[in-house]
């Protein structure tokens, strides 16, 4: 197929397409990368500017929608979707699930196992951004904001609060808020260094994501040692499509579903 991004010259092999963006999907695209028994490429959404090299051939972007997604998956024979986004890609997952239906193949989530609390853990459990900024109250507060830059603008109604901002690439527009430091970082992020952080910024309370997996949990337990509260916002409920936790789960799904004949 002219213009493929697939190996045109392995027409033979089943085609995966993953839906890229954390380390989990870089990871297992590498593994699949070593499997001669399948031809992988990878797509992401294009949103950070910088992205990391992947392992195997790549396209980044969107595909516009639900729709879009099922026509490239039917134009390039996939025959495997994995959804292997950030856990808060809800619009993402949700075109996913879509597209795979309309194009008639398996779809596979990746997803990392969520963050549960610890004896000495201080959350407040909130369901969206929006509960997160009046969770915080109107008493002055030093907030670390660590949710990424997508969201962050929601903060601007809670101005009485002083923010450090941390996300991989700056916010923009640029917050309106009179008390804001940024700082662009990417994980993983060492508990000692989170700690350091925190106390040097006289954090008192942390909004985040309960992304799971190890490269931000070193915020958690640094707030669990130092007592800050961690205002926790949960995932959505996922949707009703097969998992798995771990990309050696999602290997041995990935052979049984598309084993030779």
């Amino acid at each position: 197929m002219a213009g493929s991004l697939f190996d045109t010259s392995a027409m033979e092999k089943p085609r995966i397409l993953i839906l890229g963006g954390t380390t989990e999907a870089r990871e297992l695209a590498r593994r699949l990368a070593e499997d001669v028994r399948y031809d992988t490429a990878i797509s992401l959404a294009g949103r950070t500017a910088d992205p990391r090299p992947q392992p195997v051939r790549t396209r980044i972007g969107g595909f516009g929608g639900a729709d879009g997604l099922a026509h490239f998956l039917r134009d390039e024979n996939i025959a495997l979707l994995v959804d292997a986004t950030h856990p808060f890609a809800a619009r993402i997952s949700h075109n996913a699930e879509a597209a795979a239906q309309r194009a008639g193949i398996p779809l596979l989530a990746l997803r990392r196992p969520e963050w549960l609390p610890l004896p000495d853990d201080r959350w407040t459990p909130v369901d969206s951004v929006v509960e997160a900024v009046s969770a915080l109250g109107d008493r002055r507060r030093r907030v670390f904001l660590a949710i990424g830059r997508q969201e962050a603008f929601h903060f601007e109604v809670a101005p009485q609060h002083s923010y450090v901002i941390r996300s991989v690439d700056p916010v923009t527009p640029p917050l309106n808020l009179p008390d804001q430091e940024a700082i662009l970082a990417t994980g993983p992020f060492k508990e000692t260094d989170e700690a350091e952080l925190l106390t040097s910024r006289k954090i008192d309370v942390i909004v985040a994501k309960n992304s799971g997996g190890s490269a931000t949990y070193g915020k958690i337990a640094a707030a669990r040692r130092l007592g800050i509260e961690v205002i926790m916002i949960e995932r959505r409920k996922p949707a009703d499509v097969p998992t798995a936790g771990s990309c050696d789960e999602a290997l041995d799904r990935i052979a049984h579903w598309l084993a030779p004949a």
